[in-house]
């Protein structure tokens, strides 16, 4: 059943399955008549820039790999094969390999253990009760991975969430669906016809996360004494840090990216960045287009997560009539407090951005938060008629965002979701003007060197920008304009 040797194995690892982090999904979608629907925008809530149409006979497919090819077990650095039902792991050196496989609900349905293993080890599944095995959790030496077996050997980052697919047609309510696994096939969607008026939330609701503490205003605005921060004792190990507050009484974790150029001896600035709904910090944390842009200046980045309580569609942010339950604002204060603690932060430069529901919640802070946060860079998402109508900064705050005239998520024109969910948006042109009138700003607005759209003449040197993309979707942020522009901007 189980051999290992200490040989050349060159011929093996040729026939090995590639490794790498992706998912599919294939199916029809119809009426509930029964009827193909063709025409059917198809994409993913929370990996953006994937969209797809269904065809005549309202078949769809929708794939995504994110090109890294992965072909070792990034702890133990073995290669990993799957090829009928026999497993294959080799350039192995452990003194104890422990090999788990499971069903598709987690349940243990063979594991083994092997001591001082150098080379090769198999595992014939087809001599098991393991014939079913959906997963293999590999750990060597105490460092574990995890994998998703099928046609492919698809390595599972930590973190990474299952795919929210979006179906929208005019006439139609929008529907979401929520894979069970990285590759489904075969997948039937059915759409309900819309009715003739949906749903709105207009009414004002005040949130408890526009709460803002009482002097928190003056003291940002009225302090004679520059700050003077104190480096001694923060250097910090580079890596992704995986941090927790307590809020309400509730646990609230978050990841702390620290970039090896930080050294811990001068302040730098720290970026918060806002996952999508469903999706996770951890998921945010590798789809960002920031960190490519503020990794070499030493930059410290931050990728909380959000919670669930008011949404099918899972963890989201308080912005609200949606997504959560929890006081996102209060959590996004004491997250920044307690890395402030830990590593050297200019506090005057604290920026947010964040993609889809995530674009939401950093337009919800810039107005709840502009005491802490110097600028924000909202993708993908407006504020809605809730947040907005009690939207009161302390002071203007520099914006600039990004939106796609074809969003089929966050419509480009603006209005209902679509998905009951009480969010009716400003619109990418109505949340333009919205932060206009709130930084004062005055003149009508001109191209910028970016092609966007700029109000440059605002209260207290503040700007209001909204980057189109002709033809855009669902997608994340332009980090190579939106850093550049919000490290040119530091709180009063």
């Amino acid at each position: 059943m189980t051999m290992f040797k200490s040989m050349a194995f060159a011929g093996t690892v040729a026939a090995l399955s590639s490794l790498s982090f992706a998912w599919s999904i294939d199916g029809v979608v119809s009426s509930k008549a029964g009827q193909p629907l063709s025409g059917v925008k198809i994409s993913s809530f929370n990996y953006a820039g994937l969209e797809t149409v269904s065809a005549a006979d309202g078949k769809f497919a929708l794939s995504y790999d994110d090109g890294v090819g992965l072909q070792m077990l990034k702890s133990v650095q073995a290669h990993v094969g799957f090829n009928h039902n026999v497993i294959t792991i080799s350039g192995i050196k452990a003194q104890t390999l422990t090999v788990s496989v499971m069903d598709a609900l987690g349940k243990v349905a063979f594991s083994r253990t092997l001591h001082n293993v150098f080379g090769l080890a198999t595992f014939d599944l087809n001599k098991t009760n393991a014939r079913g095995a959906k997963y293999i959790r590999i750990n060597a030496d105490g460092k574990r991975d995890t994998y998703q077996l099928g046609k492919n050997v698809t390595l599972m980052k930590d973190g990474d969430p299952l795919p929210t697919i979006m179906f929208t047609k005019d006439g139609y309510n929008n529907f979401t669906y929520t894979m069970k696994s990285f590759t489904e096939s075969n997948v039937q969607i059915t759409m309900d016809v819309a009715s003739a008026q949906q749903s709105s939330s207009s009414q004002a609701i005040a949130s408890s996360s526009s709460a803002k503490p009482e002097s928190s205003a003056a003291s940002s605005s009225s302090a004679k004494i520059e700050e003077v921060i104190n480096c001694t004792g923060k250097t910090y190990q580079a890596g992704d840090h995986k941090m927790s507050v307590n809020v309400d009484g509730k646990n609230r974790t978050f990841i702390m990216h620290v970039p090896s150029a930080y050294k811990g001896d001068k302040p730098v600035p720290l970026v918060v960045d806002y996952h999508p709904i469903g999706g996770s910090g951890q998921g945010q944390l590798q789809g960002t287009t920031y960190k490519s842009q503020t990794d070499p200046e030493g930059v410290i980045s931050l990728y909380p997560d959000g919670t669930g309580g008011k949404s099918m569609m899972g963890a989201g942010w308080n912005v609200g009539p949606c997504c959560s339950n929890d006081d996102d604002v209060k959590f996004s204060r004491e997250m920044i407090k307690s890395v402030e603690e830990k590593v050297c932060i200019d506090t005057k430069r604290v920026y947010a951005t964040g993609f889809s529901m995530g674009g939401g919640m950093s337009n919800h802070v810039a107005c709840y938060m502009s005491d802490i946060y110097a600028a924000v860079a909202p993708a993908a998402m407006d504020l809605n008629k809730t947040n907005s109508a009690t939207c009161n900064p302390d002071r203007p705050i520099s914006i600039i965002m990004f939106r796609g005239t074809n969003d089929p998520v966050c419509k480009y024109q603006g209005g209902d979701s679509g998905f009951n969910d009480g969010l009716n948006f400003l619109g990418a042109e109505g949340n333009f003007n919205f932060w206009k009138e709130k930084n004062g700003c005055s003149g009508s607005p001109s191209k910028n060197s970016n092609g966007c759209n700029e109000y440059s003449n605002c209260k207290d040197g503040t700007k209001v920008v909204l980057c189109t993309k002709q033809g855009g979707g669902h997608d994340q942020g332009d980090g190579k304009i939106g850093w550049p522009f919000l490290k040119s901007f530091t709180l009063p």
